[in-house]
């Protein structure tokens, strides 16, 4: 009772807050300022501190630049015409490294180029083969630790990369079972985490390279500890770990003795889930975590200090460090905030000059923005769901269509930030609530283990819930309720539509499993050291056959009345495209109005500029014609 009251004043206030404001509606933003690439962004520093790097689109593609810091020339160094880079880094002074991948089909290759475009190599071009990165070796120039799968799909081999010549050496070959390497300061294999046949993991650990490794640590699948790095002696581990406890903390753990001997730094409300240190100097520097927002604790007073400065210079906005050069003291700091895409500044420590170098998306200004609002209700069991509500600018904030949007993970949570999505749909007149229903990552172990074998059961009820609190405080109209996700946020839309038909207007389905039989055999070979863990946590398909077929929303199609619109990537290695063939199926065949796009060049998303645009105008149109039809004339 006392939660469902303080859930009306705050939605109240808020309320009130929205209507004393008396804001004007804003006009409708082109679609495709919302999803179009930045005219800048990804800013990195190079080791020397003279360089700058940044991506920007060429061709529609996002690619990677080099400017000389003070100088405003920018030197073009790829020309990737078919597909984004997904990411890039700094191998020394003058090479860079960039990760890309044929179609969304994940298997990522890993290319080298001189920062005046010269000796482009593809380091990793193996068929069929993903590369992964273990370390960045920041100290050895010409080096680098990558993960590869190419002698079994299914397992990552480490080895040390010569970054000029492509040359490969085999450190260690993975007996089938580990998930992931660490290295010690000096980039020395020296820890694995193994999934074990049960769905338990074991880390394993050696104090020389020369060693075999050996188990230090036997883990239930319902615990965690997540090695950070080592102590700066790389003689302890730093971690995360909720053994014994319900929250996430950040912990010393001495592999001799196998136990751990100090909590650094714990939060009663959330798990802390990062930790960061100077390279130099070669102390730790603050650790992270998210409430309604993130937050840091600083163990340092330098950086502390520099953090200070950052928030005053730039006030109302979350601040971050994103690359640094090895002597820290030239730094690139990027803003956040729920209506901005943020900003790119460069920072010089000693002078505490800050210049702002770009605005990620200059087109989309804040005062057309919506607030998105932390809030929370209460589950139909009694439990506290977090989430996000963004109500349209200017709007009175009741009656309002509403888009649920579940996230995608599901071991995963929604946080404070600007969504593109969320800001499109506010523009268009739809309320938004997200939603960190059970099973989201980051506010314990407790929380987590309540989604064990609830999908589409307990998981969905949290959802459903969301909306009939929405509903109940009079914000939706209960007529004009669409539900939208990706991922398993297009599973939880699918089985909103199947499990609780008569509460959605309509459904948007983005790359969702409607299968859970079908999903589980065609998850990508790498996942297999996780599928028994998988098969704990969602259902294994003997045991729990009846669960699964359930649960399994295609089973049910002939309990989905709505309308629906189902978008796909031919080459999804994830939620394979058989997960959107059947259930477009199932529903045509019944005289269901589904629309179906699939994009042949996409994977698990669409990352390509003019299917972005293709499915959001689709979008746009769907919702309009199901629960849009009067929001322009408010």
């Amino acid at each position: 009772m006392k939660t469902r009251f303080f859930l009306t004043i705050l939605l109240s206030g808020l309320i009130a807050l929205s209507c004393s404001k008396k804001e004007k509606i804003p006009d409708l933003i082109v679609m495709e300022d919302f999803f179009r690439n930045p005219e800048k962004s990804g800013f990195g520093i190079s080791p020397n501190g003279k360089y700058i790097s940044l991506m920007s689109p060429w061709e529609s593609r996002m690619n990677l630049f080099v400017q000389k810091l003070g100088e405003d020339s920018l030197t073009q160094v790829t020309f990737e015409k078919d597909r984004d880079i997904a990411g890039y880094l700094w191998a020394n002074d003058n090479r860079l490294l960039f990760l890309k991948d044929e179609g969304g089909n994940e298997d990522y290759k890993l290319f080298g180029v001189n920062i005046d475009g010269s000796e482009f190599k593809c380091l990793t071009c193996f068929d069929g083969v993903r590369t992964m990165i273990i370390d960045e070796l920041r100290d050895i120039p010409n080096e680098i630790i990558v993960g590869l799968n190419k002698r079994d799909a299914r397992v990552f081999d480490p080895y040390r990369l010569d970054i000029v010549t492509g040359e490969l050496t085999l450190l260690a070959e993975n007996p089938g079972n580990i998930d992931s390497w660490i290295t010690d300061h000096d980039g020395r294999l020296r820890v694995a985490i193994a999934m074990l046949a049960d769905g338990n993991q074991e880390i394993l650990y050696r104090d020389s390279e020369e060693l075999p490794f050996t188990a230090i640590l036997n883990l239930s699948w319902k615990d965690s500890f997540f090695p950070f790095f080592f102590t700066f002696d790389n003689k302890m581990l730093y971690a995360a770990s909720n053994l014994g406890r319900d929250k996430m903390e950040i912990v010393v753990f001495d592999p001799k003795s196998q136990t751990e001997t100090e909590v650094l730094f714990k939060n009663s409300e959330v798990d802390v889930t990062g930790l960061n240190y100077s390279r130099k100097r070669k102390v730790l520097t603050s650790a992270d975590y998210t409430t309604d927002k993130r937050m840091k604790f600083f163990f340092d007073e330098e950086t502390k200090t520099i953090y200070e400065d950052l928030q005053g210079q730039l006030p109302g906005y979350e601040v971050a460090i994103s690359d640094l050069n090895k002597d820290e003291d030239k730094l690139i700091v990027r803003t956040y905030s729920d209506k901005s895409r943020g900003s790119y500044y460069f920072y010089d420590c000693s002078t505490k000059k800050l210049d702002k170098i770009a605005e990620i998306s200059p087109w989309l200004k804040e005062e057309n923005m919506a607030d998105m609002e932390p809030v929370k209700y209460t589950s139909r069991d009694g439990l506290t769901i977090h989430g996000y509500l963004t109500l349209p600018k200017g709007r009175k904030p009741t009656n309002l269509p509403v888009v649920i949007n579940p996230h995608g993970g599901p071991w995963y949570r929604d946080t404070w930030g600007f969504n593109p999505e969320v800001q499109f749909l506010a523009n268009r007149g739809y309320a938004v609530l997200q939603m960190n229903f059970r099973g989201s990552t980051g506010y314990g172990k407790e929380f987590w283990l309540k989604s064990v074998k609830q999908w589409g059961r307990d998981m969905q009820n949290d959802i459903t819930d969301g909306v009939n609190w929405l509903i109940s405080e009079k914000i939706a109209n209960k007529d004009k309720v669409a539900i939208y996700g990706g991922s398993y946020g297009g599973y939880a839309t699918l089985a909103g539509l199947a499990f609780t038909p008569d509460l959605y207007a309509c459904g948007v389905d983005y790359v969702g499993v409607s299968n859970m039989f079908t999903f589980m055999n065609t998850i990508p070979p790498y996942w297999e050291p996780w599928r028994p863990m998988l098969y704990e946590l969602v259902g294994h398909p003997v045991k729990d056959s009846l669960l699964l077929a359930e649960v399994s929303p295609v089973f049910h199609a002939e309990k989905i009345t709505a309308p629906l619109f189902i978008a796909q990537g031919a080459n999804d290695p994830r939620v394979n495209k058989a997960e959107s063939d059947q259930m477009v199926e199932a529903l045509r065949n019944r005289g269901i109005d589904v629309e179906y796009m699939v994009k042949d060049n996409e994977g698990h998303g669409f990352h390509n500029e003019e299917n972005r645009f293709d499915f959001y105008r689709a979008m746009e149109k769907f919702l309009a014609k199901y629960i849009g039809d009067s929001i322009i004339s408010q």
